[in-house]
């Protein structure tokens, strides 16, 4: 079930609210949260329900290690046979359902072993459950945590805003809420917070990146299937895939922290305009937050993180990124992406350290900002191109054209104009220039459109800057309120209620509007 489709926002979603109010508004806290454990398991049942049972046999297996482990530990006993053995159940389920058609595939080509590739479906979910399962593993073995209830840890897993595509919560964040004084912050000013919160993401979803991908789709899909784009194509293709990924993940985001406020719990951030960082290391700070919290404490911390010199953490860094890249889907696209990221860190920590060494300073001024921030732009934006690509043939191929490998066309439509008196038509021929129909560039439409994003991306407040959402979790630790901050008013209904509507009306078919980290 999507939160952008008609079944959700007016099925759904009024239900569920309903009936974890009604039982919350009666003094049923215990039973309002296994209400919402229910709803939580039907909202994942509705894509596939046989694969209900798989979520519900990795959260019993979990739950059973779970208690053996504190059992153990109250003993005074070692934990990590155990602990061993849960990352092992829950890796080889991971391994055998994301990664085991890659592996045969890959044998298969490099070998020539005949073999069968195994056709499996993907289930839903699964990289985010298991990672936070296994988090909580890890931690429950340093004595991290005290016990659990099995609604609480079941409930901690599967509560629908992140099940399906984050942000990976951490269990201190989320177990704790699941109690009375959880359920006694819901009143009726953060239930329109949340909403609020809802219907931003909603318009970015079904609004702004699924009218990128309008542009996207066409070069990316041209270059898969062997044929080549010009490099005006190529560029504005990935400039509005680079949107598309960013409104889309980033409605993802504002969606499921509106939605779970409406229940009167808070999750984490996700995203926070990482276009706006100025380096690689400040983009993964803002990009897909709790991932990078993730393989920073599980991942890269126990691989020696820092600790060993400089040489040894380059290659933490890099080792890091690659299984990250891996992570993300099974394709040596997402590989490749993983390690030109890692390269992108190693290469900016060294750059740091060199700076520090021989006490290089550099401006702090505007135009010092936007060269950083323009850079950063252009070495994820190229990245993406990975990211998109369902092959690496494909990738380089649009590769190939942005470096000017095709030369460059422009749309035929534009001779008439260029060659009128005075313009540049000629001199653009004698320099190898081409006009000729471009079947993947709309022309003056899509170029306002990515200007338009642009403008969102880089020159509006974020979100989680115009909800004020830090002092909405933390009021203890206030922030100044702007002006510009949204504030409950009738006009400001009047607009959101508007923005509802037309996103509603905006709303395209599952197969058209699917989360891109859906698939991951």
């Amino acid at each position: 079930m999507l939160f952008n489709s008609f079944e959700f926002i007016l099925g759904f979603l009024p239900l569920a609210l309903a009936g974890y109010l009604t039982l919350v508004r009666v003094h049923r806290v215990a039973a309002a949260f296994r209400f919402l454990l229910l709803a939580s398991l039907l909202f994942y049942a509705w894509w596939n329900p046989p694969f209900l049972l798989l979520l519900l046999a990795s959260i019993g297996l979990n739950f059973l290690v779970v208690k053996a482990m504190t059992a153990r530990r109250e003993g005074g006993h070692s934990t990590g046979p155990l602990l061993g053995l849960g990352i092992v159940l829950n890796l080889s389920t991971l391994g055998w359902f994301k990664y085991a058609g890659f592996a045969v595939a890959n044998l298969d080509r490099f070998f020539g072993l005949d073999l069968t590739v195994p056709a499996l479906v993907l289930p839903l979910g699964i990289s985010f459950f298991t990672f936070q399962q296994i988090a909580y593993l890890v931690d429950l073995h340093h004595a991290k945590l005290g016990p659990v209830s099995f609604r609480n840890y079941a409930l901690f897993v599967t509560f629908f805003p992140h099940l399906i595509a984050g942000p990976l919560v951490h269990h201190r964040e989320m177990i704790s809420q699941f109690s009375a004084a959880g359920a006694s912050r819901i009143t009726l000013d953060l239930f329109a917070w949340g909403l609020t919160y809802f219907v931003i993401g909603l318009a970015k979803k079904v609004i702004l990146a699924d009218g990128a991908a309008t542009y996207a789709s066409p070069v990316f899909n041209a270059a898969d299937a062997g044929q080549p784009v010009s490099l005006l194509e190529a560029w504005c293709g990935s400039l509005a895939y680079s949107f598309q990924l960013y409104f889309d993940f980033s409605g993802y985001s504002d969606m499921a922290i509106g939605l779970a406020a409406m229940f009167g719990i808070f999750l984490p951030l996700n995203f926070f305009s990482p276009y706006r960082s100025g380096s690689i290391i400040e983009f993964w700070r803002r990009w897909h937050i709790t991932l990078s919290r993730f393989l920073r404490d599980y991942l890269y911390i126990p691989l020696g993180g820092n600790r060993h010199g400089p040489a040894r953490r380059q290659f933490n860094l890099f080792a890091t990124m690659l299984l990250g890249g891996l992570w993300h889907g099974a394709n040596w696209t997402f590989v490749l992406w993983g390690a030109l990221h890692g390269a992108y860190l190693a290469i900016n920590h060294a750059w740091r350290h060199a700076c520090e060494v021989r006490c290089w300073t550099w401006p702090q001024t505007r135009v010092a900002r936007l060269a950083f921030v323009g850079l950063t732009f252009l070495a994820v934006l190229m990245a993406w191109v990975l990211f998109r690509a369902h092959s690496v043939e494909g990738a380089f191929l649009l590769y190939k054209a942005m470096l000017g490998g095709n030369g460059f066309t422009l749309p035929l439509a534009y001779r008439p104009t260029l060659n009128s008196p005075g313009g540049l038509g000629s001199q653009l021929e004698h320099l190898g220039v081409e006009f000729r129909q471009l079947s993947a560039f709309y022309g003056t439409p899509e170029l306002i459109w990515l200007a338009i994003l642009s403008l969102i991306a880089w020159g509006l407040p974020n979100t989680a800057e115009f909800m004020n959402y830090a002092n909405r979790v933390d009021p203890s630790k206030p922030t100044p309120e702007r002006s510009w901050q949204f504030r409950f008013s009738r006009l400001s209904a009047t607009i959101v209620a508007g923005l509802l509507i037309y996103a509603l009306m905006s709303i395209q078919s599952v197969q058209k509007s699917e989360f891109l980290y859906y698939d991951f």
